[in-house]
């Protein structure tokens, strides 16, 4: 096959890597795979080590006319056979550039929500009449997604969960003095933003039922969090000095190696990716009952579900693992084994391959 890729440009190479090595893996296994990206791509100088042809792109606008020609042109010149746009950029420009062709063009979806068929800018994007199938992140996005595409491509829109490899988490956990911690505490990592669907108000909920366990830390990843409402609702849990604020970070899975939990209050997600990479370097994960997060975590095999908007619950669930360390040894066993049969990168290479064969 050949296969024009509009990826995800990624804040971090962690961020792109598990649909990006789909693609390498595609070349190796002898199609023809063209990237077509900018040059700040987290991934872009992966792409050149493995020969993949990479094309930088003339706009990073939504709307382009100069990338619908760039990409208009390249299909029409090499025969390209299917076009896949990742990120909400680049499907529009994949979309339009498909018309007056043969190529099949597959658009991504990672999220829930938003897709408002009263919403005209929506028959731009993921509802563009040229797109032919879509590549969903999880069932809970195949679910929200497909009634919302035209009936004929219905049968077109699919889950293929977005794989991992152990091997690529093999570097070192992060010092946890540099987190301002150590290792004798029971040290919880929470990854997210300031969005209220992040639910990370829970995560603070929670935080005010610990104040009796003294060495309890949380280690929170991500932008924002000293602006209001969260820095007077981080003073309010009375747990201000054991609260460590990283800021964004691009060495998440490093982070999440040297903490003893996981995590992720979300009241709506779609295959949240660190729930992945903490599951693939052994550390277990407590999740609220968001669908995305359902389909990776069993509950007391590889982590704990607990009711969306809980924050005792999750406390509850805290303070068994801080007293019973072999139960946590046991979900972190099992995390690992989660990765390596149902969320392996191999098997999304296969589905991957498999699907769009099937377009043609």
């Amino acid at each position: 096959m050949k296969i024009l890729v509009i990826p995800n440009r990624g804040r971090s190479y962690n961020a792109v890597r598990p649909e990006a090595e789909c693609y390498i893996a595609l070349a190796k296994a002898g199609h023809d795979v063209t990237i077509m990206t900018c040059v700040t791509n987290a991934y872009y100088d992966e792409y050149k080590k493995a020969n993949l042809k990479v094309i930088e792109l003339k706009s990073l606008k939504k709307h382009s006319w100069a990338v619908i020609k760039q990409v208009h042109q390249y299909i029409k010149e090499n025969a390209i056979d299917i076009v896949y746009a990742t990120e909400s950029k680049g499907i529009p420009n994949a979309a339009f550039g498909c018309i007056g062709t043969q190529a099949k063009m597959i658009a991504y979806r990672g999220t829930t929500g938003g897709l408002y068929k009263s919403d005209i800018s929506n028959y731009l994007c993921m509802l563009h009449p040229r797109i032919n199938g879509a590549i969903c992140v999880s069932e809970a996005v195949t679910k929200y997604v497909k009634p919302k595409m035209r009936n004929a491509i219905q049968s077109n829109v699919i889950t293929i969960y977005k794989g991992h490899d152990l091997a690529w988490y093999s570097d070192e956990a992060v010092e946890l003095s540099s987190l301002h911690t150590q290792k004798n505490n029971f040290n919880i990592v929470c990854i997210g933003s300031p969005r209220p669907q992040k639910g990370m108000q829970y995560m603070l909920d929670a935080m005010k039922e610990l104040k009796d366990i003294d060495n309890i830390r949380l280690v929170l990843v991500g932008d924002n969090f000293d602006c209001e409402p969260y820095s007077s609702n981080i003073n309010a849990t009375g747990m201000a000095d054991k609260i460590i604020q990283t800021g964004f970070r691009s060495d998440v899975p490093q982070i999440a190696k040297a903490c003893d939990v996981l995590v992720l209050p979300s009241e709506r997600e779609g295959l949240p990716r660190v729930v992945l990479e903490s599951l693939a370097v052994g550390t277990p994960v407590i999740t609220s009952a968001n669908e995305g997060a359902m389909e990776i975590i069993e509950d007391q095999i590889n982590g704990y579900v607990v009711p969306i908007g809980e924050g005792k619950a999750i406390a509850d669930r805290i303070r068994m693992l801080v007293k019973d360390t072999k139960l946590l040894k046991q979900l972190s066993d099992n995390a690992q084994k989660t990765i390596a049969t149902k969320m392996s990168h191999a098997k999304t290479v296969q589905e991957m391959e498999s699907y769009f064969q099937s377009m043609l």
